[in-house]
């Protein structure tokens, strides 16, 4: 009797077919989650923006507000309005922040959860 010492190594069809499912999976995940940290970043940077504005520091509440109403609209941010932004003054300089969550929808009834702070540093 012979025994055969030539061993195939590789993957089979079906072991690459479970990486190719892996691997899109993955990828529409994560093009399902760019957006919404796109829009994070965005709000970072009209933060940023409405903080170094030297009109902005002695601005009140209201004009912040609007400030940032209007350059989130030029954004098309949607996910937090000029209400769910949290505004400090006093002796430490202007400093803006919020805190959202985001819930994207993926397959059925599964869904992601993302909560984001975003805050003028």
């Amino acid at each position: 009797m012979k025994s055969n010492n030539n061993n195939q190594r590789g993957f089979s069809f079906l072991g690459f077919f479970f990486v190719v499912a892996v691997v899109i999976s993955a990828v529409i995940v994560g093009l399902k989650l760019i957006p919404a940290y796109i829009q994070n970043v965005e709000i970072n940077q009209i933060f940023n923006q409405i903080v170094s504005d030297p009109a902005m520091t002695s601005a009140s509440s209201n004009e912040i507000r609007q400030s940032f109403s209007k350059r989130a609209y030029l954004e098309r941010i949607t996910v937090i309005s000029a209400e769910d932004i949290e505004i400090e003054k006093g002796e430490v300089p202007l400093r803006l922040s919020a805190s959202y969550s985001v819930k994207i929808p993926l397959i059925a009834n599964i869904t992601l959860l993302l909560d984001f702070n975003p805050s003028s540093s």
